[in-house]
């Protein structure tokens, strides 16, 4: 028995239309077999019509999820016809009661009040027709209407119970979906970041190694010792772009596990602290540029310092590329909440070089970083000639909006 009933829900739950079917099979032969076997006196004896109605009043339940109305009006009328034919009511009862439970369980309570207004006349003529051989007929009608009230009151339980599973349901979908949804987005900043980790380590490095490339093959025959250093700078330009790639590659490919000092094996995120070595790079490909320090120098964050040093990287990367700039001045201001940087060239704009061709992608993903520590990126050609980028960087206020 403990092993049938799991077996018997999970087919209820998976096949209801077969289940309703046996049901109301089950139902019908019970109700014709009681009907047989009790023969009350004064009242009409089983009859081939009395098994016609009681197949009418109780073989349609197999269609009562379907069409519960329909299902209890044919019930009601087939029960009434019962009685009205002479047949002992008692033994009908049955298939009304779950055609009422049924509409209680899934339609409405205006449904359910128009249910039990068909049911109540039926209770009525049962009771008049019963009076002669019970105690009194109000006491049956008392009866019947509390039990009818149980049955609406377990089929409203089945519909709240069917109602917040449904729900659940959906909360459960719609919680995969943002789920889903959450995990895309992950994925997608992850492969912007991983773009700009490689536009940030690739593009600074082939600039100087395409620069002195350049001028190593314009003097190769007239000036012997300059090819050399610009083929030397090429060289360990090449080095550190390999370097910063395998460190990077290393990081997505492994966690990052902390030593004995709690410090990690693999550190791909330079900060302005090798802010000299980049200018020293920049200086070997021939771009003079100085910078200026104002303020209580402090350690920033490391977001907040790898943001500073890409967006330096960066516009001296665009300066060296697209610009034929004479001097460039690198300005770190430390103020009390903010870090303001300023890369300030005198040459004639982006593109002023004839070769010079930018695609606005360098100057995005500077403001994309400055938003991310909710800082403020200012980009553009100054009225007396050169190039600004103005990041501002709060260290300990409130993020603002990029503009």
């Amino acid at each position: 028995m403990q092993v049938m009933v799991p077996l018997v829900r999970r087919a209820v739950r998976l096949h209801p239309q077969l289940a309703d079917t046996v049901l109301a099979l089950v139902m019908t032969v019970l109700t014709v077999k009681q009907a047989m076997g009790a023969n009350p006196v004064g009242w009409r004896h089983f009859d081939l019509l009395g098994v016609a109605l009681s197949g009418a009043a109780n073989l349609p339940l197999a269609l009562r999820r379907l069409a519960p109305m329909t299902v209890l009006l044919v019930a009601v009328t087939a029960a009434a016809t019962y009685q009205l034919a002479g047949y002992w009511p008692v033994v009908n009862a049955l298939g009304v009661q779950l055609a009422v439970f049924t509409v209680a369980s899934m339609r409405s309570y205006r449904m359910v009040a128009v249910s039990l207004a068909l049911v109540l006349p039926v209770i009525l003529h049962a009771a008049l027709i019963t009076w002669p051989y019970s105690n009194s007929p109000w006491d049956i009608v008392a009866q019947n209407l509390v039990w009818y009230a149980v049955i609406v009151a377990i089929g409203d339980g089945a519909r709240r119970l069917t109602e917040r599973g449904r729900r659940l349901a959906e909360l459960s979908e719609q919680l995969r979906h943002e789920q889903e949804d959450k995990a895309r987005r992950a994925v997608t900043d992850e492969r912007v970041r991983i773009a700009r980790e490689l536009h940030d380590v690739v593009a600074h490095h082939m600039s100087v190694i395409s620069v002195q490339a350049g001028l190593a093959r314009y003097v190769f025959e007239s000036d012997p010792a300059t090819a050399s250093a610009a083929l030397g700078t090429i060289a360990d330009t090449g080095r550190e772009a390999l370097d910063e790639m395998r460190r990077l590659l290393a990081v997505l490919r492994l966690e990052r596990e902390p030593d004995e000092q709690g410090a990690t094996s693999y550190d791909p995120t330079p900060g302005l602290s090798q802010l000299g070595d980049l200018l020293d790079r920049m200086r070997g490909a021939g771009m003079p540029v100085e910078l200026v320090t104002a303020g209580a120098e402090r350690s920033l964050a490391p977001g907040l310092d790898l943001c500073a040093y890409r967006v330096i990287q960066e516009s001296l990367t665009n300066v060296l590329k697209h610009t034929d700039a004479a001097s460039v001045t690198v300005t770190l201001h430390y103020h009390a909440h903010e870090l303001v940087v300023r890369i300030r060239d005198d040459g004639a704009g982006a593109g002023s070089k004839p070769d010079g061709k930018g695609s606005g992608q360098g100057v995005i993903g500077m403001r994309e970083r400055a938003r991310l520590y909710g800082g403020t990126l200012i980009a553009g050609p100054r009225p007396d000639g050169g190039f600004d980028v103005v990041l501002m960087l709060p260290t300990t206020t409130p993020a603002t909006e990029v503009r």
